[in-house]
């Protein structure tokens, strides 16, 4: 593991990183309020005082913490050609993100998911999307983009982040994959059940306890660490992947490659908000794998940084300086 005096080192790497990320992207859009009465039409609390703000979610929110680490993300994906798209292009221009990447589809529906929040208390998500596969035209033209954008030279890994809206057809995946073995980038994958099995040799695969339980129809527990490396070495080797990184929320994370695991439990936090803490952990372990680091240290990092924007309401970016304070005093002390 590392000496703590390393890692400013380490993150001054990261700036050196161009990662092309591509995925679903949507709308994270916020209601903040109180509650101080229950409604007296229906037994529901009344939100009132309300404010609104808006943020960028799904892929667009890995690479925003790819950008917070000090790299370069271009973000590759489909969005509508509708009012909520031009919202997403204005919040990807105030982040200075380029949209070089991005396809407009005029049949198709911008993601937004909306929250309801009283002080740090979720109380209700509304969800408006289509997460239908892209057609064949759009398909064809989204792959073009990205195997150009590959093909200029100058990436250092690719990010699948998969949140099931249909963006990653079983095509764009396969095309994605073949295109990074003829340019020799590294690609790292945050999956969802719907294309589970169709992530074939990529570097890294990064799926929760809930996603890999229902993508292997494992019956386990969080904690059953041996049981679960077993069960990970099989889908492995079956799969071509180079080193699995599953998160275990309380339980930490647990790290496997060439039959070997590591569990590194999590740290005691005051968790406020798990949303976005997946966006968080595969950015980070993207950055950290090609900066070299073994998957143990790729893990206890990643580790780090995914409990870190739990302590926040809402879906937040890491911030670099904070996970650098905090990895200089945690691997000082352990």
């Amino acid at each position: 593991m590392f000496e703590s005096a390393e890692f400013e080192s380490l993150f001054s790497q990261f700036r050196d990183q161009k990662v092309l990320i591509i995925g679903d992207v949507m709308i994270d859009s916020y209601l903040w309020g109180s509650v101080g009465r229950v409604s007296p039409e229906a037994p529901v609390p009344v939100v009132s005082g309300v404010i609104e703000e808006n943020r960028l979610g799904g892929a667009a929110n890995v690479a925003l913490n790819v950008k917070a680490l000090g790299a370069v993300p271009i973000l590759c994906s489909v969005i509508g050609d509708d009012d909520r798209g031009k919202l997403f292009l204005e919040l990807m221009e105030e982040q200075l993100l380029t949209d070089i990447g991005l396809v407009v589809d005029n049949h198709r529906l911008t993601t937004q998911k909306t929250r309801i929040i009283s002080g740090n208390q979720h109380l209700l998500r509304l969800d408006e999307e289509i997460d239908i596969f892209l057609n064949k035209r759009v398909q064809d033209q989204f792959i073009e983009l990205i195997s150009n954008l590959l093909e200029s030279g100058g990436i250092d890994a690719i990010i699948i982040q998969d949140y099931d809206k249909g963006v990653l057809t079983p095509r764009v995946i396969s095309e994605v994959i073949s295109a990074s073995e003829r340019v020799a980038v590294p690609v790292l994958v945050d999956p969802k059940f719907r294309s589970f099995d169709l992530y074939k040799k990529v570097r890294l695969f990064k799926p929760n306890f809930k996603e890999l339980a229902k993508g292997l129809d494992l019956d386990i527990k969080k904690n059953e660490f041996e049981k679960l490396s077993e069960a990970v070495k099989i889908f492995q080797e079956k799969q071509g992947i180079e080193t699995l990184l599953v998160t275990l929320s309380e339980q930490g994370v647990l790290t496997s490659q060439n039959g070997e695991y590591v569990h590194i439990p999590a740290v005691k936090r005051d968790i406020t908000d798990v949303s976005g803490a997946g966006d968080t952990v595969i950015a980070v372990a993207a950055l950290c794998t090609i900066a070299g680091l073994s998957p143990a240290e790729v893990a206890a990092i990643s580790n780090l940084a995914g409990g870190q924007v739990c302590e926040t309401a809402g879906v937040i970016p890491i911030s670099s300086e904070k996970l650098l304070e905090e990895c200089t005093e945690h691997f000082k002390s352990s």
